[in-house]
């Protein structure tokens, strides 16, 4: 399709600034086609030559686009780049770290980042505790398929309801493999998680090990990763667990504001480490 994005300097005088940006909430919840004027005026409460006046405006100044054809408006991918760029806080990795540490220096345990990677789950830091421990992803890079740790248990609870499912129903298979869960147990667990805010079952697959997590969710309130501690079982023990799931919550509940939701790493992210 083709679309007109001309420029000039025309300016919205300072009364109309909350009625612009009223118009740009609702033209982002409009279908990838775009609506037309008489819509959008319905949606934002204005009439339509005022409305019709400020989407002028905003095409002027590249943020909006307008098909010729179907005379329906948009925003444009300008006003995205421009989101983009103002998200720019650091990536994933970058934002957690200091997370990692400031928990593995008060848990004295060992701290792990996990981020959904499609089926996966996949390890992008960790902060060492003075324990010798074994986990299911390994090393910085490892990765799992969803519903195997604690980790990537508390990502899958947290996806939308439909791809948890399709995620689900492709990893079933993958997860008996482990000798982990049946489809009817991984429902439990699943609910388990959403109900308590965290992952901590023990499957004993890790001899002598114990892992708690805990979903790091964007705006919408769905996990992109996992803020996970893996220590031997003796340090998870009733009396210490709603500590360690206290600090795990606050420090996710503190980053989850903070991601950027044009992150590269939050589709691919194995390609922080080059691959």
């Amino acid at each position: 399709m083709e679309y007109s994005t001309q420029r000039n300097k025309k300016k919205v005088g300072a009364g109309g600034v909350s009625r612009v940006f009223a118009l740009l909430r609702v033209l982002g919840t409009v279908p990838e086609g775009g609506e037309r004027v008489t819509q959008l005026a319905q949606q934002v409460g204005l009439s339509q030559p005022t409305t019709h006046r400020l989407l002028r405006s905003l095409v002027d100044e590249g943020m909006v686009e307008q098909d010729l054809r179907s005379k329906r408006y948009r925003l444009s991918l300008e006003f995205f780049a421009l989101a983009a760029n103002a998200g720019k806080t650091g990536n994933l990795r970058d934002l957690v770290r200091p997370s990692l540490l400031r928990l593995s220096a008060s848990l004295g345990d060992s701290l792990f980042l996990l981020a959904r990677s499609g089926f996966d789950a996949i390890c992008l830091d960790r902060s060492e505790g003075p324990y010798p421990i074994r986990t299911f992803t390994g090393d910085i890079g490892g990765r799992v398929a969803l519903g195997v740790g604690q980790g990537s248990l508390a990502i899958l609870a947290y996806l939308p309801e439909e791809e948890r499912e399709t995620v689900i129903r492709y990893n079933l298979p993958r997860l008996k493999d482990f000798h982990l869960y049946d489809e009817v147990l991984l429902r439990s667990e699943v609910e388990n998680v959403r109900s308590l805010g965290y992952a901590a079952r023990n499957t004993g697959v890790l001899e002598g090990m114990a892992g708690l997590a805990v979903p790091i969710l964007n705006r919408d309130g769905h996990a992109v990763a996992a803020l996970s501690v893996a220590t031997i079982s003796d340090r998870l023990g009733p009396s210490r667990l709603p500590m360690v799931v206290e600090l795990l919550k606050r420090e996710a509940a503190a980053i989850g504001p903070r991601i950027n939701p044009f992150d590269p790493t939050l589709r691919r992210p194995s390609h922080t480490f080059g691959a």
